[in-house]
């Protein structure tokens, strides 16, 4: 099943288009993305045709789309189109001021939860923001065995995993991640950044043998952190 929220990528090389729409694919695969890249006729630039094309099939079926761009000129294509497109597909189409590739894998995994495109469109500008500052790939944290879950007066559920897939926390684990805390009605912290984040994850740079500390709040709180110990644990299938 496609998600309602589609994302089309406006860049002046189809190469680079379609190495972020790889990218993002692979960590949202339900979500449809579609690239315009290069000016039409195999050079650099931007192609009106080619921008038309896409946000029409981005928007069939009453999807919304969000879209993102390289540079300022594909910004100034993609407007040209949507000035002439039919005022309700128009009015589905939301041009995100974000960084092309994390917005594309932001945006993505938010979409493939289903999200609507109010979300997607936050994910997206969200990517261009500074993160937390998160211990260095480099830096192991001490192990902490045998903790249990735990809960404060806030209601603050909190557990510690240790990280045992020898990659880490990289791209597709990240996002696996993201997608499942997405999904519960609680608010999900791992180390101090947010949990349904797939950027925030990956920056973490948690290599094998880091303890995470996860905590949540919330109607769902115990589930999430339940889950997401569940799935580190496990190793992703790496181990």
């Amino acid at each position: 099943m496609t998600a309602p929220v589609s994302l089309v990528l406006v860049s002046h090389s189809a190469t680079l288009a379609e190495g972020a729409r790889e990218l993002a694919a692979q960590m949202a695969p339900e979500v449809l993305i579609l690239t315009a890249g290069g000016d039409g006729a195999g050079g650099l630039g931007t192609s009106f045709d080619l921008v038309e094309q896409a946000l029409t099939e981005a928007t069939a079926d009453g999807r919304s789309a969000v879209v993102l761009t390289d540079l300022g000129s594909a910004v100034l294509t993609t407007e040209s189109v949507l000035d002439l497109l039919d005022e309700d597909v128009a009015a589905r189409v939301h041009l995100a001021d974000a960084p092309f590739v994390e917005a594309a894998v932001a945006a993505g995994v938010t979409a493939a939860g289903g999200a609507p495109v109010g979300e997607v469109l936050g994910a997206a500008v969200a990517a261009g923001a500074g993160f937390p500052h998160a211990v260095g790939a480099g830096e192991v944290e001490p192990a902490v065995e045998g903790v249990p879950h735990q809960g404060d007066r806030t209601g603050v559920i909190t557990a510690h995993v240790l990280v045992r897939n020898p990659l880490g926390l990289h791209a597709r684990p990240a996002a696996v991640l993201a997608r499942m805390m997405a999904g519960f009605d609680a608010a999900v912290q791992v180390d101090g950044v947010n949990g349904a984040s797939v950027l925030e994850l990956m920056q973490l740079g948690a290599t094998q043998g880091r303890t995470l500390e996860v905590s949540a709040s919330g109607p769902q709180a115990r589930v999430a952190v339940d889950a997401f110990v569940g799935a580190v644990e496990e190793g992703f299938g790496e181990v």
